[in-house]
């Protein structure tokens, strides 16, 4: 089951940037693939990750976010790549797509530099919720989110 999967940084923090953001990717690229995990392709945003994984059918969901979210913010913090102490946000998103679209969610994952000149994580998640018919919970991680992105837009 191809899954596109969608975690930010603990209160989205923009601390994933340059070097550290290719480290990072990397190492969720190796890593996933010790693990059993087919990552296709992953791009690691300032504040968020977006990756296209085919989830093995021996493992949940819940035990492979926990695999990835788990080890590379332990990664991070062993190899020191920001100052002070890092953290996944709580929760993630995963969204199924089909095989007929695996590409197009490849392209779209590759474009993210891009993506974001024209919209913000916020609104980019909100869409993701919409297209795919869930509900949209106004919480406090939401809320951090909208006022992190308000706070980083000059006026």
């Amino acid at each position: 089951m191809w899954v596109h999967l969608v975690w930010a940084t603990l209160e989205r923090r923009p601390l994933l940037v340059g070097e550290t953001a290719a480290k990072v990717s990397k190492f969720l690229s190796d890593y996933a693939r010790d693990k059993g995990i087919y990552m296709k392709i992953n791009f690691v945003n300032a504040d968020h990750v977006h990756a296209l994984v085919d989830l093995p059918t021996s493992m949940s969901m819940e035990e492979m976010m926990q695999l990835l979210k788990g080890a590379s913010s332990h990664w991070i913090n062993e190899n020191r790549l920001i100052p002070g102490k890092f953290g996944w946000g709580r929760g993630y998103g995963a969204f199924s797509v089909s095989h007929s679209d695996v590409a197009r969610v490849a392209k779209y994952i590759a474009e993210q530099e891009e993506h974001h000149r024209k919209r913000s994580f916020a609104d980019e998640f909100k869409l993701f919720v919409e297209r795919y018919g869930l509900k949209w919970h106004d919480d406090k991680a939401v809320k951090t989110a909208e006022t992190a992105a308000r706070a980083r837009t000059p006026n």
